[in-house]
């Protein structure tokens, strides 16, 4: 399991005080607030939102160290993390995105589909994107029961069912 989750995003600059624009990932937006320094991937930088306020998808925030939009913008696009012990053990029927990332999809029947290689958010639900044994296109599935009845992740895998109009070929044993 990965020792580091990822709970933000910077978006990029707002306005010219140094503000950014934030993307949390928890649960409440807010909540991104209550674990502290947020460090970067490699952990070479860290950050303290001293301010947050909710704004239309997103939240705008005041990082300790940031006074202006040019080092707000040199932050744009920058992803931010915590350990993983700061946080909630997830509920029995909750993952953390970084825990799914390279699990083996199977079907029912055992044959492997693919590897889970993102999951995704575009608004209407989390959506899987598994990466076919043989390569070419990757294959998007909604992370619901009815596509993915089973996550194993002691097992390092997940149960999936196909869309009919997936191609065949993708199905084909490793």
């Amino acid at each position: 399991m990965a020792e580091r989750i990822c709970v933000a995003q910077i978006g990029g600059a707002h306005g010219i005080r140094g503000e950014v624009k934030l993307r949390s990932f928890t649960g409440d937006p807010m909540a991104v607030m209550d674990y502290g320094p947020l460090t970067t991937e490699d952990g070479a930088a860290s950050f303290e939102i001293e301010a947050a306020r909710p704004a239309k998808g997103h939240l705008v925030a005041r990082l300790r160290g940031v006074h202006d939009r040019n080092a707000a913008e040199r932050l744009t696009n920058l992803k931010l993390f915590v350990p993983r012990e700061r946080l909630a053990a997830p509920a029995a029927d909750e993952f953390y995105h970084a825990d799914l990332i390279g699990l083996c999809a199977v079907t029912g029947d055992g044959t492997a589909v693919g590897t889970v290689v993102a999951v995704h958010d575009f608004g209407a639900g989390d959506i899987l994107e598994l990466r076919p044994p043989a390569g070419g296109n990757t294959i998007m599935l909604p992370f619901t029961d009815a596509f993915v009845p089973g996550v194993d992740l002691a097992g390092g895998r997940v149960t999936v069912v196909l869309p009919e109009e997936t191609p065949k070929e993708t199905q084909k044993p490793r």
